[in-house]
């Protein structure tokens, strides 16, 4: 069932108990009320009647000091007919409430007399036939003598007042209902309409329309719910974009992983087979050796390289204080015997949290990518400096440097700028993923501004601990 029709029956059978609950209250307080009234008249009319017995009875002549019974029927009868209601009925009863006088239609029965003592009074309400009457008794005192008088005064009109009540109500509460359903129908209606249109969105999600956004129609809790979720559907959209992404990243890395793995593959087995399949002579021999190893070499640096990423990505780095002058003095270490670049190291010394062997290896590796980018003789700076936010590295060449639109790729698995450049070197495009792992352990990332044919400055922050004076230059 719909929630604007759920909305209009629950809205319909609350207007319903209410109008009926009120109702039916009102109309009964409009009835006891009348009623009360007819039952005070009707005892003050007894009251009065006994006063008028009482009064008649005085001036009876008698003969002995008891009024008769035929006296008693006779005041009886002019009180009757002396009223000036028509529908006024009256019975007169002895000490022993044996009936004396009766009006023609005082036909109820005498359990109201019966419990009736002396010097008290009673009454109730009775139905003879169509009628409804209150019935009164009370006792009179007349010449020695204990009497009961009884009344009865019709008040058929109350209880038809209360029946018209009930029908005109009824007609009321069958038109207000046909009319609050109506008008509740198109409050439902627009109640409804930012939920209906959710489930437009929803369906339209579920069929692969990740753009679609559902209208916002009001500004109260639906219209907020509206916008969460547009706001859902936005961060589902963009994580499904992140994965198809990384999907066609996959793609692009196994078919990158296939190429790479072809080639030196390829070459081995071809030596390999020449080695096996014929006799060589010495020097072709060492040829085809040598481009196995170096292959193979190729391939192993590559396998290494790719263990590290994996690690890098599950791990966590191991940050400690350490010595930037450490970390240069073993990049000078490690390339100071490479006599066809000119490395130039420049720094402050400072004190960084960092992890150092993985530190190393990006450094290591920024500084191997300036050398394949860089002709044999070219200046390679490799700094570091103080800064606001921490201690910067820079690695600096004057190579090819890389053109805009490939700036933003180069840190992606297997990714060369110039692929035949990077293969002649033993290069795989490994190296500057890994340092983005490395260097998000560490809360950094890689900073590139290249310019075609001018060169390349590679850079990361790392934080500071400590603050130390003074620079230092060291040239090889």
């Amino acid at each position: 069932m719909k929630f604007s029709l759920k909305l209009l029956l629950w809205t319909i059978m609350v207007i319903a108990l209410t109008l009926g609950l009120s109702g039916f209250y009102f109309v009964n307080y409009v009835f006891e009320t009348a009623l009360e009234r007819e039952i005070d008249q009707a005892l003050d009319e007894n009251s009065i009647l006994r006063f008028a017995f009482e009064t008649a009875a005085l001036n009876v002549p008698v003969k002995y000091d008891l009024l008769s019974d035929g006296s008693i029927e006779q005041i009886a009868s002019n009180l009757e007919t002396g009223s000036q209601s028509a529908s006024r009925l009256l019975r007169l009863s002895d000490e022993e409430k044996t009936v004396l006088y009766a009006s023609d239609g005082f036909e109820t029965d005498d359990a109201l007399l019966l419990q009736t003592e002396e010097n008290q009074y009673s009454y109730r309400v009775i139905r003879l036939g169509e009628r409804f009457y209150v019935q009164t008794a009370r006792s009179v005192d007349a010449l020695g003598r204990v009497l009961y008088l009884e009344t009865l005064r019709d008040v058929s009109q109350v209880f038809e007042e209360r029946d018209m009540g009930f029908r005109v109500y009824r007609r009321m509460t069958v038109l207000m209902l046909l009319l609050g359903s109506v008008i509740m129908y198109v409050i439902s209606s627009r109640l409804a309409k930012p939920i209906r249109l959710l489930m437009d969105a929803t369906k339209k999600m579920a069929a692969g329309d990740y753009s679609y956004r559902a209208k916002q129609v009001s500004s109260d809790e639906l219209g907020q719910l509206t916008q969460d979720f547009n706001h859902m559907a936005e961060a589902l959209e963009n994580t499904i974009d992140k994965l198809e992404d990384e999907i066609q990243a996959r793609e692009e890395f196994v078919g990158a992983f296939a190429h790479e793995l072809k080639t030196p593959l390829t070459s081995i087995i071809g030596y390999a087979d020449m080695l096996r399949s014929r006799k060589l002579d010495e020097e072709k021999s060492f040829l085809s050796a040598n481009y196995i190893y170096t292959e193979g070499k190729r391939l192993e640096a590559m396998s290494l390289r790719l263990l590290d990423i994996i690690v890098a990505k599950k791990g966590s780095a191991d940050l400690r204080k350490v010595s930037a002058g450490s970390l240069f003095e073993y990049l000078r270490s490690m390339f100071g015997m490479n006599e066809n670049m000119e490395f130039v190291y420049s720094y402050e010394p400072a004190t960084v949290l960092a992890d150092f062997g993985l530190i190393q290896t990006v450094l290591v590796n920024l500084v191997d990518n300036a050398s394949k980018a860089s002709e044999p003789g070219s200046r390679i700076e490799i700094q570091g400096h103080r800064v606001q936010d921490g201690y910067r590295f820079t690695v600096r060449d004057f190579g090819i440097g890389i053109p805009e639109e490939e700036v933003s790729k180069i840190t992606q698995a297997f990714y060369m700028v110039d692929k035949s450049r990077a293969r002649s070197k033993n290069g795989a495009g490994l190296g500057l993923a890994l340092c983005t792992e490395i260097l998000a352990l560490h809360g950094s990332k890689l900073e590139i501004d290249s310019t075609p044919g001018e060169g390349t400055l590679v850079g990361f922050l790392l934080r500071e601990e400590g603050k130390e004076a003074g620079d230092e230059e060291i040239q090889s």
